[in-house]
């Protein structure tokens, strides 16, 4: 930010965002927004030719859920960490699969990224949490709005309501996305992954060795929570089929990790930065109150 202004503030303690971004259910609803970003030819692009997620998926995965838990969770980090993804992406550009230039801080890609975690959250919370009432969804995306305001959006390249996302994102879907060539990579079960490369060395040495008999197993898992927690009418406009018998299988799966997930102790449900951050709004509140 310049001089004299005020850095944008992140969600509040208490706020939906603040409850289910560090909660380990996010980690099931990650994918499909990652995918909905990518079936936009400007970022499946950039994503294609700039990103080392074939490469290290893991260390990429890591650093981009960081990103995440610092957006929600960060305080005043949240605002640097905003101003470190601009200036990360500030070299990103390119030519998309149409021959169009792009480049990564142009807006109208830059906001769909963001964009596209609205939609993803909704669908998905309807499943592993609860659906959200009128008056959430409208709290849900004003808090997002918030957060784009960390990422260096611009109000006037989001829409500002609910009412006003609605036509917006129904025009995306139907006028500029596409199943590029990284969305339909996302969702390949048969695709290359190197076996994890993070934690203890026994257990990356037993990972390395089981590999090829765990993939396939984890791949075909991992394209059916994707394809799963995609909105359904972004499933339809990218052409990806979903069959009955899948709707089935999710909703006993959702129904499974939904009853478990809360009864699991704080340490185990929620995420390293969002377990820190409400442990200090938990501390600042008792010390208010003392």
């Amino acid at each position: 930010m310049g001089k004299g202004r005020q850095d944008p503030v992140p969600p509040p303690p208490g706020g939906i965002l603040w409850s289910v971004a560090g909660d380990v259910r996010a980690l099931l609803m990650l994918p499909a927004a990652l995918t909905l970003q990518v079936a936009h030819p400007a970022v499946g692009a950039g994503v294609d030719q700039h990103s080392v997620f074939r490469t290290d998926p893991w260390g990429r995965g890591e650093r981009s859920l960081r990103s995440v838990q610092l957006w929600v969770y960060g305080g005043e980090a949240a605002a640097e960490e905003g101003r470190r993804l601009r200036r990360l992406h500030r070299t990103i550009r390119g030519t998309d699969a149409h021959g169009r230039r792009y480049h990564a801080l142009d807006p109208a890609p830059y906001s769909w990224v963001h964009a596209t975690g609205f939609p993803c959250y909704r669908h998905a919370l309807r499943y592993l949490v609860r659906p959200l009432t009128g008056a959430e969804e409208r709290q849900l995306y004003a808090e997002w709005l918030r957060v784009g305001r960390i990422l260096g959006i611009d109000d006037r390249d989001m829409p500002q309501t609910v009412e006003e996302f609605w036509p917006y994102y129904r025009r995306m879907l139907a006028d500029e996305l596409e199943a590029t060539v990284v969305v339909r990579e996302l969702l390949a079960t048969d695709a290359r992954v190197p076996a994890p490369d993070r934690g203890p060395l026994p257990v990356r040495l037993v990972l390395r060795a089981l590999w090829p008999v765990l993939l396939p197993p984890l791949a075909r898992f991992r394209a059916f929570l994707t394809l799963g927690y995609l909105p359904p009418d972004a499933r339809r406009a990218l052409g990806l089929e979903w069959s009955d018998a899948q709707e089935r299988r999710l909703r006993r799966f959702s129904r499974v990790v939904r009853t478990l997930v809360p009864l699991l102790p704080e340490r185990l449900r929620y995420l390293p930065l969002a377990q820190e951050a409400r442990a200090r709004y938990r501390g600042g509140v008792a010390a208010r109150n003392g």
